[in-house]
């Protein structure tokens, strides 16, 4: 499953400054059972928009993290309340319908899919 939120940078804050945040936080996430990485996107027309979206084995895997969230990982994220408006996006089964580029498509990364 993918978890999936938006963020918003306030203004006198960078999305380099909530990135560097987010890794940090990410990095700890990562070492819970059933975590499967976690990617920041930025937006293309909105540099101040962000769009992170993170894999899971399962639901339950992510939500027992998130009942069990070690102090370290809110603190990071408490700090960076004052910059940031998070807005969930949702919680998504993993995808059913997959199209990919056939291999070598004339373009890096056409073998390989996400996870």
């Amino acid at each position: 499953m993918i978890f999936v939120f938006e963020v918003h940078i306030r203004p006198g804050c960078t999305a380099e400054q909530y990135a560097q945040a987010w890794r940090r936080a990410s990095r700890i996430i990562q070492q819970a059972p059933g975590a499967r990485g976690t990617r920041l996107h930025r937006g293309i027309g909105d540099p101040g928009v962000l769009l992170a979206i993170a894999h899971w084995d399962s639901k339950a895997a992510r939500d027992a993290m998130e009942t069990r969230q070690p102090e370290t990982v809110r603190r990071i994220i408490a700090a960076q309340a004052e910059c940031v408006d998070v807005r969930v996006v949702g919680e998504f089964a993993d995808a059913e319908w997959v199209v990919d580029p056939p291999e070598g498509a004339g373009h890096p990364g056409a073998a390989s899919r996400c996870p």
